[in-house]
């Protein structure tokens, strides 16, 4: 008897259809032991209240630094609360997360995510952490963690340094051009 891949005997005749159910057995014990990280990852972290949502909660939440297996990261996994209380990006903990409108969101202490907890809509991104530039343009692109700027109470990110030098010259009408597209049917495209 002839042998397959990882030693398994092939049947006679079989033409490597054990080959294939070796290959097939190998990718589902990747993909649990991913996605038993991933859920590892925001066990007992909980999630908010279905009713506690804004009025943009039809609009999708920008996540990015999941891999290939795993979901993203609102705000790219950084503490979107140390955006007000330190007054600088801080990479959230892998232990302390949240799940809200379908995101994942890492925060850097406890006390920032039950401060997130209470009042997500304090702390969270405009235009759920797309680019605030482009979002004035009705357009989608990738808030960048590390480029942003509060603005009477509320973060945006943009998308690299040269995009958030030209939002500066212009917040406010940046943001009510941004807030328009946002609130309307079709959104950011």
């Amino acid at each position: 008897m002839r042998t397959a891949a990882f030693g398994i005997p092939r049947m006679p005749g079989s033409r490597g259809s054990i080959r294939w159910g070796a290959w097939a057995l190998l990718c589902g014990l990747v993909w649990f032991v991913t996605a038993a990280a991933v859920a590892g990852d925001v066990a007992g972290a909980g999630t908010l209240p279905p009713g506690d949502v804004s009025p943009d909660a039809h609009h999708r939440i920008y996540t990015s630094g999941g891999g290939w297996f795993a979901k993203g990261f609102a705000v790219g996994g950084y503490d979107p609360v140390a955006y007000f209380t330190e007054h600088r990006p801080v990479k959230g903990a892998p232990g302390i997360s949240l799940e809200y409108l379908g995101a994942t969101w890492r925060f850097a202490s406890v006390e920032n995510r039950e401060r997130f907890r209470q009042d997500p809509q304090k702390y969270m991104p405009q235009y759920g952490g797309f680019c605030a530039w482009a979002a004035a343009d009705g357009k989608a692109a990738p808030g960048n963690p590390r480029y942003w700027r509060i603005v009477d109470g509320r973060l945006y990110l943009n998308y690299d340094r040269a995009t958030q030098k030209k939002w500066l010259a212009d917040p406010a009408g940046f943001i009510a051009r941004a807030d328009r597209h946002w609130r309307s049917p079709e959104g950011l495209h």
